[in-house]
Protein backbone atom coordinates (compact mmCIF):
# COMPACT_ATOMS: atom_id res chain seq x y z
CA UNK A 1 0.00 0.00 0.00
CA UNK A 2 1.01 3.49 -0.56
CA UNK A 3 0.65 6.33 2.17
CA UNK A 4 -2.70 7.20 1.30
CA UNK A 5 -4.22 3.81 1.23
CA UNK A 6 -2.18 3.59 4.71
CA UNK A 7 -4.11 6.88 5.70
CA UNK A 8 -7.36 5.57 4.65
CA UNK A 9 -6.96 2.66 6.89
CA UNK A 10 -6.15 5.05 9.92
CA UNK A 11 -8.96 7.35 8.70
CA UNK A 12 -11.35 3.57 9.00
CA UNK A 13 -10.06 2.81 12.29
CA UNK A 14 -10.94 6.53 13.42
CA UNK A 15 -14.33 6.03 12.36
CA UNK A 16 -15.03 2.90 13.87
CA UNK A 17 -13.57 4.11 17.34
CA UNK A 18 -15.98 6.54 16.95
CA UNK A 19 -19.36 4.75 16.38
CA UNK A 20 -18.50 2.69 19.92
CA UNK A 21 -17.11 5.41 21.87
CA UNK A 22 -19.80 6.09 24.13
CA UNK A 23 -20.96 2.42 25.14
CA UNK A 24 -17.48 1.53 26.06
CA UNK A 25 -17.10 4.87 28.08
CA UNK A 26 -20.57 4.33 29.68
CA UNK A 27 -20.41 0.33 30.47
CA UNK A 28 -19.67 -0.88 34.47
CA UNK A 29 -16.22 -1.12 35.57
CA UNK A 30 -15.28 1.14 32.71
CA UNK A 31 -12.54 3.38 35.25
CA UNK A 32 -11.06 0.14 36.67
CA UNK A 33 -7.93 -0.36 35.49
CA UNK A 34 -7.13 -3.86 34.09
CA UNK A 35 -3.51 -3.66 34.59
CA UNK A 36 -0.51 -2.21 33.16
CA UNK A 37 0.39 -1.76 29.31
CA UNK A 38 3.58 -2.89 27.48
CA UNK A 39 4.53 1.57 27.92
CA UNK A 40 4.29 1.06 31.83
CA UNK A 41 0.78 2.82 32.48
CA UNK A 42 -2.27 2.10 33.38
CA UNK A 43 -4.72 0.23 30.75
CA UNK A 44 -8.37 0.42 31.39
CA UNK A 45 -10.98 -1.16 29.23
CA UNK A 46 -11.39 2.03 26.58
CA UNK A 47 -7.16 1.62 26.07
CA UNK A 48 -7.61 -2.20 25.24
CA UNK A 49 -10.96 -2.02 23.33
CA UNK A 50 -9.63 1.22 21.25
CA UNK A 51 -6.47 -1.29 20.63
CA UNK A 52 -8.40 -4.17 19.36
CA UNK A 53 -9.58 -1.87 16.44
CA UNK A 54 -5.98 -0.89 15.51
CA UNK A 55 -5.10 -4.68 15.71
CA UNK A 56 -7.99 -5.58 13.36
CA UNK A 57 -7.70 -3.20 10.58
CA UNK A 58 -3.41 -4.23 10.98
CA UNK A 59 -4.10 -7.67 10.10
CA UNK A 60 -6.63 -7.34 7.66
CA UNK A 61 -4.01 -5.35 6.02
CA UNK A 62 -1.13 -8.24 6.80
CA UNK A 63 -3.78 -10.68 4.68
CA UNK A 64 -3.81 -8.31 2.05
CA UNK A 65 -0.05 -8.61 1.50
CA UNK A 66 1.76 -5.81 3.71
CA UNK A 67 4.50 -6.79 6.16
CA UNK A 68 5.53 -4.61 8.83
CA UNK A 69 6.06 -4.02 12.72
CA UNK A 70 3.17 -2.89 15.62
CA UNK A 71 4.70 -0.31 18.33
CA UNK A 72 1.46 -0.03 20.54
CA UNK A 73 1.18 1.26 23.94
CA UNK A 74 -1.20 -1.53 24.99
CA UNK A 75 0.33 -4.60 23.35
CA UNK A 76 4.47 -3.76 23.20
CA UNK A 77 6.10 -4.77 19.75
CA UNK A 78 4.44 -7.13 17.49
CA UNK A 79 5.81 -8.39 13.74
CA UNK A 80 3.10 -8.72 11.22
CA UNK A 81 5.73 -10.65 8.68
CA UNK A 82 9.35 -9.37 8.10
CA UNK A 83 8.86 -5.65 6.44
CA UNK A 84 10.73 -2.67 7.69
CA UNK A 85 7.82 -0.39 8.06
CA UNK A 86 6.69 0.65 11.64
CA UNK A 87 3.13 1.30 12.88
CA UNK A 88 3.59 3.27 15.92
CA UNK A 89 0.16 3.50 17.58
CA UNK A 90 -1.51 4.68 20.72
CA UNK A 91 -4.53 3.60 21.04
CA UNK A 92 -5.71 6.40 23.80
CA UNK A 93 -3.46 9.21 24.61
CA UNK A 94 -5.31 10.90 27.52
CA UNK A 95 -6.71 7.71 29.01
CA UNK A 96 -7.74 9.72 32.27
CA UNK A 97 -9.08 12.23 30.47
CA UNK A 98 -11.26 9.58 28.59
CA UNK A 99 -12.40 7.67 31.85
CA UNK A 100 -13.24 10.58 34.15
CA UNK A 101 -15.56 12.40 31.53
CA UNK A 102 -12.67 15.23 29.97
CA UNK A 103 -13.32 15.28 26.47
CA UNK A 104 -10.07 15.60 25.41
CA UNK A 105 -8.60 12.23 24.60
CA UNK A 106 -7.28 10.96 20.87
CA UNK A 107 -6.06 7.59 19.03
CA UNK A 108 -2.49 8.60 17.24
CA UNK A 109 -1.35 6.09 14.65
CA UNK A 110 2.06 7.08 12.50
CA UNK A 111 3.73 4.79 9.85
CA UNK A 112 7.33 4.73 9.70
CA UNK A 113 9.73 3.51 6.71
CA UNK A 114 12.18 2.50 8.89
CA UNK A 115 12.86 2.68 12.55
CA UNK A 116 13.88 6.12 13.12
CA UNK A 117 11.82 9.55 13.39
CA UNK A 118 13.47 10.79 10.46
CA UNK A 119 11.65 7.82 8.72
CA UNK A 120 7.95 9.01 9.81
CA UNK A 121 5.60 8.86 6.62
CA UNK A 122 2.18 9.62 7.71
CA UNK A 123 0.60 11.10 11.18
CA UNK A 124 -3.09 10.96 12.02
CA UNK A 125 -4.47 11.95 14.92
CA UNK A 126 -8.38 11.62 15.91
CA UNK A 127 -9.63 13.92 18.88
CA UNK A 128 -12.53 10.87 19.52
CA UNK A 129 -14.65 13.45 21.88
CA UNK A 130 -15.75 15.95 18.86
CA UNK A 131 -13.91 14.22 15.88
CA UNK A 132 -11.74 16.52 14.59
CA UNK A 133 -9.16 14.48 12.36
CA UNK A 134 -5.86 15.60 11.64
CA UNK A 135 -3.69 13.71 9.43
CA UNK A 136 0.00 14.33 7.51
CA UNK A 137 1.73 12.64 4.68
CA UNK A 138 5.20 13.76 4.06
CA UNK A 139 5.54 16.14 1.96
CA UNK A 140 2.09 16.63 1.07
CA UNK A 141 1.00 18.65 3.92
CA UNK A 142 -1.34 18.91 7.17
CA UNK A 143 -4.90 18.45 7.48
CA UNK A 144 -7.81 19.21 9.97
CA UNK A 145 -11.33 18.01 8.58
CA UNK A 146 -10.26 17.65 5.15
CA UNK A 147 -9.04 21.72 4.86
CA UNK A 148 -5.20 22.31 4.76
CA UNK A 149 -3.76 23.93 8.42
CA UNK A 150 -0.85 25.95 9.14
CA UNK A 151 0.78 27.05 12.28
CA UNK A 152 0.58 30.75 13.15
CA UNK A 153 3.18 33.14 11.70
CA UNK A 154 2.66 35.57 14.35
CA UNK A 155 4.97 36.23 17.04
CA UNK A 156 2.84 36.98 19.39
CA UNK A 157 1.79 34.31 22.43
CA UNK A 158 -1.22 33.16 22.71
CA UNK A 159 -1.45 30.14 24.75
CA UNK A 160 1.64 27.68 25.73
CA UNK A 161 0.44 24.23 26.42
CA UNK A 162 2.27 22.11 28.50
CA UNK A 163 1.92 18.04 30.23
CA UNK A 164 3.42 16.90 33.10
CA UNK A 165 3.19 13.69 34.56
CA UNK A 166 4.80 13.82 37.52
CA UNK A 167 4.47 18.13 38.70
CA UNK A 168 6.71 18.11 41.27
CA UNK A 169 9.64 17.28 38.91
CA UNK A 170 8.18 18.11 35.47
CA UNK A 171 7.20 21.50 36.15
CA UNK A 172 10.10 22.82 37.23
CA UNK A 173 11.96 22.44 33.95
CA UNK A 174 9.31 23.91 32.33
CA UNK A 175 8.61 26.93 34.43
CA UNK A 176 10.44 29.70 33.50
CA UNK A 177 8.29 29.17 29.92
CA UNK A 178 5.26 29.03 31.97
CA UNK A 179 5.87 32.15 33.62
CA UNK A 180 6.67 34.24 30.85
CA UNK A 181 3.66 33.16 29.12
CA UNK A 182 0.36 34.92 29.75
CA UNK A 183 -1.86 31.66 29.60
CA UNK A 184 -0.95 28.28 30.22
CA UNK A 185 -2.93 24.50 29.86
CA UNK A 186 -2.09 21.26 30.56
CA UNK A 187 -4.82 19.65 28.17
CA UNK A 188 -3.71 16.02 29.57
CA UNK A 189 -3.19 14.90 25.71
CA UNK A 190 0.58 14.99 23.73
CA UNK A 191 -1.00 13.82 20.17
CA UNK A 192 -3.69 16.18 20.46
CA UNK A 193 -1.32 19.32 21.80
CA UNK A 194 0.76 19.49 18.78
CA UNK A 195 -2.17 18.66 16.39
CA UNK A 196 -4.24 21.67 17.47
CA UNK A 197 -0.76 23.59 17.85
CA UNK A 198 -0.35 22.70 14.14
CA UNK A 199 -3.84 24.49 13.59
CA UNK A 200 -2.66 27.51 15.17
CA UNK A 201 -4.46 27.09 18.52
CA UNK A 202 -1.54 27.35 20.20
CA UNK A 203 1.72 28.83 20.15
CA UNK A 204 4.35 26.62 22.43
CA UNK A 205 3.66 23.27 23.87
CA UNK A 206 6.58 21.63 26.12
CA UNK A 207 6.86 18.30 28.29
CA UNK A 208 8.84 18.34 31.21
CA UNK A 209 8.30 14.50 30.87
CA UNK A 210 10.58 12.33 28.37
CA UNK A 211 7.76 11.36 26.16
CA UNK A 212 7.80 8.31 24.18
CA UNK A 213 8.16 8.22 20.51
CA UNK A 214 3.82 6.94 20.09
CA UNK A 215 2.85 9.91 22.39
CA UNK A 216 3.85 11.98 19.98
CA UNK A 217 5.38 10.68 16.46
CA UNK A 218 1.78 11.34 14.86
CA UNK A 219 1.85 14.74 16.24
CA UNK A 220 4.90 15.59 15.14
CA UNK A 221 5.07 14.91 11.44
CA UNK A 222 1.70 16.97 11.51
CA UNK A 223 3.01 19.80 12.81
CA UNK A 224 6.05 20.06 10.87
CA UNK A 225 3.79 19.74 7.50
CA UNK A 226 2.58 22.64 8.78
CA UNK A 227 5.48 24.44 9.00
CA UNK A 228 5.71 24.24 13.34
CA UNK A 229 9.03 23.30 14.79
CA UNK A 230 9.78 20.44 17.65
CA UNK A 231 12.83 19.86 18.84
CA UNK A 232 13.78 17.91 22.58
CA UNK A 233 14.30 21.42 25.37
CA UNK A 234 17.70 22.16 24.21
CA UNK A 235 16.91 22.77 20.58
CA UNK A 236 18.40 19.14 19.51
CA UNK A 237 16.40 17.53 16.89
CA UNK A 238 14.58 14.02 17.19
CA UNK A 239 15.32 12.69 13.86
CA UNK A 240 17.85 10.62 15.22
CA UNK A 241 15.34 9.15 17.89
CA UNK A 242 14.99 5.07 17.36
CA UNK A 243 11.22 4.24 18.36
CA UNK A 244 9.90 2.33 20.57
CA UNK A 245 8.20 1.95 24.40
CA UNK A 246 11.29 3.49 26.39
CA UNK A 247 11.38 7.45 26.68
CA UNK A 248 12.63 9.27 24.70
CA UNK A 249 13.38 13.24 25.67
CA UNK A 250 11.32 16.12 27.20
CA UNK A 251 9.64 17.83 23.87
CA UNK A 252 9.73 21.83 22.80
CA UNK A 253 7.45 22.58 20.24
CA UNK A 254 6.42 25.89 18.54
CA UNK A 255 4.28 27.66 15.67
CA UNK A 256 7.04 28.75 14.21
CA UNK A 257 11.30 29.56 14.19
CA UNK A 258 10.93 32.54 15.75
CA UNK A 259 9.06 31.59 18.99
CA UNK A 260 10.94 28.44 19.46
CA UNK A 261 14.08 30.49 19.75
CA UNK A 262 12.24 32.51 22.17
CA UNK A 263 11.08 29.35 24.14
CA UNK A 264 14.57 27.85 23.85
CA UNK A 265 16.27 31.28 25.12
CA UNK A 266 13.05 31.62 28.11
CA UNK A 267 14.81 27.56 29.16
CA UNK A 268 18.03 28.07 28.68
CA UNK A 269 18.44 32.27 30.70
CA UNK A 270 17.46 30.21 34.03
CA UNK A 271 20.58 27.55 33.61
CA UNK A 272 22.92 30.09 33.65
CA UNK A 273 24.77 30.50 37.25
CA UNK A 274 23.57 33.37 39.25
Amino acid sequence: MDNHQWLAVFREVGRKMREGLSEILSREGGRVPLGKGAGGDRTFPVDKWAEDIVIAALEKAHKEGESFTLISEELGARKFGSGGKIVLVDPIDGSNNAKSGIPFFSTSIALLNGDKLSDLSVGYVLNLAVADEFWAIRGGGAYKNGARIRTSATEGITIVAYEASSPRTDIPRILPLLQAAKRTRCFGSTALDLAYLASGAISVFATGTASRAFDYAAGMLILEEADGVITDLAGDSLDYIVVGLDRTVPLLASANEKLHVWALNVLSETKKPG
